[in-house]
């Protein structure tokens, strides 16, 4: 079992907070198997909140995947309780939102989408289902007269213990 957090880093303007619909956020990722190094071709989706019975073992995880190259079985879990919290003191820096447990395969590539939860600065207004899949997002915060912003979005993956 390897463990591999996902870190995002972004530009934020009057943004307060930025965070994930915790546990039914869907998490959009490329994986990579371990045992032979195929990359999958398109990204697959794991939430938390659900759960799939793995075939040779009792357990469950959140992604079971079947290598297409070499037909090995792997699977991904959300570590439950790892998702973070991206504040305004973040900015400039990466910041774990999620840890994976990883079995048989890594994260390669990272999709946000929609489903992020963002609040503005000076208890403002709290945004719903945010899509970040164009790696920025601009609103108004009509509670606080101002315009709100996500901006340069970045994310990278490390191996943590």
């Amino acid at each position: 079992m390897v463990k591999i957090a996902l870190q995002i880093k972004a530009q934020l303007e009057c943004i307060d907070k930025v965070y994930t619909s915790h546990p039914d956020f869907q998490w959009f990722l490329k994986l990579k198997c371990g045992s032979c190094g195929e990359v999958t071709d398109k990204f697959h989706d794991l939430t938390e909140s659900e759960k799939v019975p793995q075939k040779h073992t009792r357990g469950e995880s959140n992604l079971l995947i079947k290598c297409k190259l070499c037909s090995r079985e792997n699977s991904i879990d959300v570590i439950e309780g790892s998702n973070g919290v991206f504040t305004n003191e973040d900015v400039n820096k990466f910041k774990t939102i999620v840890i994976f447990d990883c079995r048989g395969v890594e994260p390669v590539d990272f999709e946000p989408k929609s489903g992020w939860i963002v609040e503005s600065e000076d208890n403002g207004k709290k945004f719903h289902d945010v899509d970040l899949s164009e790696k920025e997002w601009a609103d108004y915060d009509e509670k606080n007269k101002t315009s709100v912003g996500i901006y340069e979005l970045e994310w990278q993956f490390v191996k943590v213990k």
